[in-house]
């Protein structure tokens, strides 16, 4: 694949395994860069190559610790932007505080529209993400933003496996979009479960709109974050009579009591993607299975570089 020397992908410290193989895919080094930290646990990044007028990417997801790679994807984008880079792109593959996105009770923080504010004003000419957990985040950001999404790599996978008697259910209301478009990927048929949160953690499955009886059902979500939505949905649907359980997932972010929990579900096989890297602790769980993102990440870096439309890469997987 034929790059010039003007496109210069830098990875930062959440994910070098993803964006290392989003230059694998592009047939390009990754980026010379030094991170340090001063004595007082301040970090310094350092670019070692030169990128005056080039058109410059870094691959930062924003997840656990979340501040901290934060803070790091602004020093890297200043950096950037100092050292006279033509373009700057923040690759923000997992999007940290995308659900705190509204007010939902009084004397609280919109802190998604925040941290747009901050990835512009740090240097960023534009962002691509995957899954920003609502669309209109989009709108949070003042420069131009590419909005991927998991389906591209999910769907292929669950293709692949040819699932027969296949129904696709919505493990909320919300995401009924999104079900829709999986149902019609992959030929099944479309069921809703109606959920109540009763805390923060903890979430109750009430009622299934919908037939699961003597089938197997594929639940896809953006995030799999404690794990309560998708493992009370499955213990529905299984109460309900449905065969095997799958489920996908953009992000893996596995927090709290989800390994608990989903080893306790009645679920066959749970697939990520590999936004946010898996701890040794994830890795043990013989049902996840992670997939790549690094070709599509990599596809649409390529088209920007380009100047060509990113959006077509919807329209031809669809």
């Amino acid at each position: 694949m034929f790059l010039n020397d003007s496109l210069k992908i830098f990875s930062g410290s959440s994910n070098p395994a993803l964006a290392g193989a989003v230059c694998k895919y592009l047939g390009i080094p990754v980026g010379g860069a030094k991170i340090t930290r001063f004595p007082d646990g301040e970090k310094l990044i350092r670019i070692e190559d030169d990128v005056r007028g080039r058109d410059c990417f870094v691959v930062q997801s924003t997840c656990k610790p979340v501040d901290e790679h934060l803070v790091e994807l602004l020093i890297y984008l200043d950096c950037l932007r100092r050292a006279s880079a033509k373009r700057i792109t923040a690759v923000v593959p997992y999007f940290g505080y995308a659900r705190q996105d509204r007010k939902d009770e009084g004397r609280v923080p919109i802190t998604a529209k925040m941290v747009a504010n901050l990835i512009a004003t740090a240097g960023a000419d534009r962002v691509l993400a995957i899954d920003l957990h609502a669309h209109q985040l989009q709108g949070f950001f003042d420069i131009p933003v590419d909005h991927l999404t998991g389906e591209l790599v999910l769907s292929h996978y669950f293709r692949d496996k040819k699932i027969d008697n296949l129904t696709v259910v919505s493990p909320d209301v919300g995401n009924i979009k999104t079900a829709a478009r999986y149902a019609s990927h992959l030929g099944g048929d479309l069921a809703i479960v109606h959920k109540r949160r009763m805390s923060g953690d903890c979430v109750r499955a009430d009622e299934l709109i919908g037939d699961v009886k003597g089938r197997n059902v594929l639940m896809c979500d953006d995030i799999i974050a404690t794990a309560g939505t998708v493992c009370s949905a499955a213990e529905l649907v299984k109460q309900r009579g449905c065969k095997k359980v799958f489920v996908g997932a953009t992000h893996g972010v596995f927090a709290g009591e989800a390994l608990q929990r989903l080893e306790a579900a009645p679920m066959d096989e749970v697939v990520v993607t590999d936004t946010i890297p898996l701890t040794d602790e994830v890795k043990k769980v013989d049902r996840i299975k992670v997939l790549t993102a690094a070709s599509m990440l990599g596809e649409a870096i390529k088209r920007i570089h380009r100047d060509e439309s990113v959006s077509s890469l919807f329209v031809k997987d669809a």
